[in-house]
């Protein structure tokens, strides 16, 4: 998921470069009673320190049923350590791996790499809400039920599609820069890229997976790297992938950056807003009939009237401006008047606080569909943001308890399950400039017209709106014949869909189907 943001601070960021690894070479042993003398130009392998990191890694054999169906399966939990080709280490790579026991032919066999998003994010969404054996038991509402928290065995898990390997990249769950190694190396766009891409090399090679189907599944922040790995890892690792899932995704950063002059978001994010009002029962009776039809009339008000109401500026007639109004407070369920006073412009912080500012409640940015209740019902923005606060304590407390008590993996650090230690992320070569990585991803396609991409969409998501990332893939400028690699498909939930048990069910669905689709016949 994103990381929980501001109103003052609503940037997502990026990095700077990192040096591939390898092992370190052994000084060989020398032969005959007598030492060799050695030239003094000599270059010598560096010495080992013996403080240095080291894998350490555990396995553990479990089982699960999917439908209807038990799979046997191998977790290695633990950490690798990255090293440049000169063998000194960079950092320490945490990741859980779900093998799937009595497959022969592993050329056969998919591997999927999964990572989440913020920048800052951990792994243990997408671990621990659908694709692992494992999942984090939530009410089917996706309402947390009362602390102790528990987890459940996942009938949903896509390990009877694929292998799996969850990665956290560094600074996130329990990876960490090496001591004496500057983490901020790894806390940028391009840092981030490389070391997760190097991550996915080392484990490949060292498990043998050359030669298997490969997939990426990212959320939030995590579709941006997804991305940004199509284009690393086939043209710098030459690894060609073959399918990528999309959840929640942002590949273009100016479709959700409310900024002066960039008029954009507000466009994009009204469907959003009208299914969130929709939701809770604020819009005029003739659009609470229908959520579909209701969308689609906001979809066409968006991208036509609206879009040349706020390219006209201060141009637009007295009527024209009256009749807009009108327009975009039937569409959120806002009055007239604060459409007005918001100069026809709603970010979402905005939004959030006064939907329900008559109840004295406020509704969640990564799923609309919670609610929250402030301290008091002035300002502009949430105190907290309902749908992270209903996840946060759930998922953390089954994760730490889950690593060390099945998967039998020790650690006295913290897990960052979202953590803030990654900031400022360094934009590198999009200072200046929104982050979009949309063109890498139309060139991965466009050279491996095999790539197939599948993007899953919330209907309540204000983090991600769905018309935002219908936005970006309609201008990703395809050939028309790669058109039908991208895959679109929609959930009445928000940003983790997953934690809604109908929209769970869908997904597993969507995705399963969507990988059998990628794989060669």
């Amino acid at each position: 998921m994103l990381k929980p943001l501001t109103p003052r601070v609503f940037s997502v960021a990026l990095i700077s470069a990192f040096l591939l690894t390898a092992s370190a070479q052994e000084k060989p042993a020398s032969t005959g009673d007598k030492p060799k003398e050695e030239s003094k130009d000599a270059k010598t392998p560096p010495k080992k320190d013996p403080k240095d990191p080291k894998d350490e890694l555990v396995e553990s054999a479990h089982s699960v049923t999917v439908n209807g169906n038990e799979i046997k399966y191998t977790a290695t939990t633990g950490t690798i350590v990255m090293k440049e080709e000169d063998g000194k280490a960079r950092a320490s790579f945490f990741f859980v791996a779900y093998i799937r026991e009595g497959v022969t032919n592993l050329s056969a066999r998919p591997l999927t790499f999964s990572f989440n998003g913020g920048p800052g994010s951990a792994s243990v969404w997408l671990h621990l809400g659908i694709l692992g054996p494992r999942r984090v038991r939530m009410n089917d509402d996706g309402t947390p039920p009362p602390p102790p928290y528990s987890l459940v065995d996942n009938e949903y898990s896509l390990l009877d599609q694929t292998d799996l390997v969850f990665i956290d990249p560094i600074s996130t769950g329990f990876s960490r820069a090496v001591p004496g190694e500057d983490p901020k190396r790894f806390h940028g766009v391009d840092g981030d890229i490389k070391s997760v891409g190097e991550f996915i090399r080392l484990y490949t090679t060292r498990y043998k997976r050359w030669l298997s189907p490969k997939f990426l599944i990212g959320e939030s922040y995590g579709t941006t790297r997804a991305a940004g790995l199509s284009g690393h890892l086939q043209e710098a690792l030459g690894m060609n992938l073959n399918g990528i899932m999309l959840v929640s995704a942002v590949l273009d950063f100016q479709t959700i950056s409310f900024n002066p002059g960039n008029d954009l978001p507000y466009i994009v994010f009204l469907p959003t807003y009208t299914a969130s009002a929709w939701y809770h029962k604020k819009l005029p009776a003739d659009l609470q009939r229908d959520l579909q039809q209701t969308l689609k009339q906001s979809e066409q008000f968006a991208m036509n009237d609206y879009t040349v109401a706020l390219a006209k500026g201060d141009s637009l007639t007295g009527s024209e401006r009256t009749r807009i109004i009108q327009q975009v407070a039937r569409f959120t369920g806002l009055s007239t008047n604060f459409v007005y006073k918001s100069k026809l412009r709603i970010n979402i912080f905005n939004f959030a606080k006064e939907l329900l500012r008559d109840q004295d409640k406020t509704v969640g940015r990564f799923d609309s569909r919670y609610t929250g209740l402030d301290r008091d019902g002035v300002g502009d923005t949430f105190d907290y943001d309902p749908s992270y606060a209903a996840v946060q304590g759930p998922y953390t407390a089954a994760l730490n308890d889950y690593v060390r008590r099945e998967l039998k993996y020790e650690s006295d650090l913290p897990y960052e399950v979202l953590t803030g230690n990654v900031r400022p992320w360094n934009y590198g070569e999009y200072q200046n400039r929104y982050l979009n990585v949309a063109e890498t991803l139309r060139r991965s396609i466009t050279q491996n017209p095999h790539l197939k991409v599948m993007v899953a969409n919330g209907y309540y998501d204000l983090a991600t709106p769905y018309l935002a990332t219908d936005y970006t893939f309609n201008h990703l400028i395809l050939d028309p014949s790669l058109r039908g690699n991208i895959t679109m498909t929609y959930y009445e939930a928000g940003h983790m869909m997953y934690s809604h048990k109908p929209s769970l069910v869908k997904l597993k669905k969507d995705l399963a189907a969507f990988i059998e689709s990628a794989l060669p016949k």
